[in-house]
């Protein structure tokens, strides 16, 4: 009797410890992955042009410059000393710190000399184009350099490092995020892993699969400053939360212990 129920228990760890590798395995079917200039994507259908556009509340570092140094100057912020304290910043003799311009929730920012200028919804490229268009009205040969400074992306859920992460290149792919955050853990629902996004003031919620190698193709394969990725827990996870992390190690051992006795009664 004993034996027997020895055999059910280690028949039903083995079968309940099994996993597919459907569930874990990144970019399957990848035969049938789309990676041509047609594929349906995040950006006209070309996901490999994909290209950030300015939202509401970024931070944007503008600095104009031109052959004639003293035409430019009117037109950038003043250079301000400031010292950080913490999360603070106080005025005080210390590091120069160029000032930044907020887009307001309009899409504006308000320039010196040019006043309101509307860059909301442009990519860098048309922004700069637009701002040097307006610029040769006053000055020859105009030049911008221009970025997001607070660009950023949240990592939630079933990763090793969750957090919030600073993107200096402008522009990130979900892979790299979760990569940045550690990666997934093994409870993490590959299949549904959650990209919350502003679009227009409008907050949408989107699931993606990346077990799907033609999730290449997705418009969530690269994500937008302050997108918010939630990778959402398995059954397993979610069912050792309820019954305790340590259920597995006392039922295998348990049934050691049973194994043990049966050799031992024979």
């Amino acid at each position: 009797m004993i034996k027997k129920i020895a055999a059910l228990i280690l028949i039903a760890l083995t079968f309940g410890s099994c996993v597919s590798s459907k569930d874990i395995v990144y970019f399957q079917s990848k035969s049938d992955a789309k990676t041509d200039a047609n594929a349906p994507g995040g950006n006209n259908g070309n996901a490999t042009e994909f290209e950030t556009t300015f939202k509401a509340d970024d931070l944007l570092l503008i600095i104009v410059s031109a052959p004639d140094p003293l035409a430019a100057a009117p037109f950038n912020l003043p250079v301000t000393a400031v010292q950080r304290t913490g999360e603070n910043i106080t005025s005080a003799a210390g590091q120069q710190q160029i000032q930044l311009y907020l887009v307001d929730k309009e899409g504006n920012v308000v320039l010196p000399v040019l006043g309101t200028v509307k860059l909301g919804g442009l990519t860098k490229a048309q922004a700069t184009e637009k701002l040097v268009t307006e610029l040769k009205k006053y000055i020859n040969q105009p030049i911008i350099n221009l970025r997001i400074v607070n660009y950023k992306i949240s990592v939630l859920g079933e990763v090793a490092k969750p957090g919030s992460y600073t993107i200096s290149s402008e522009r990130i792919t979900l892979p790299e995020a979760l990569s940045m955050a550690g990666d997934m853990s093994i409870y993490g629902l590959r299949h549904e892993i959650m990209v919350l996004r502003d679009v227009n003031g409008i907050k949408t919620y989107n699931t993606v699969d990346i077990t799907s190698a033609d999730f290449i193709n997705s418009p969530f394969y690269y994500l937008t400053q302050n997108d918010v990725v939630y990778v959402k827990p398995n059954k397993t996870r979610v069912n050792s939360a309820a019954i305790g992390p340590n259920t597995t190690v006392i039922i295998t051992s348990v049934s050691l212990l049973i194994t043990i006795i049966a050799l031992l009664v024979k």
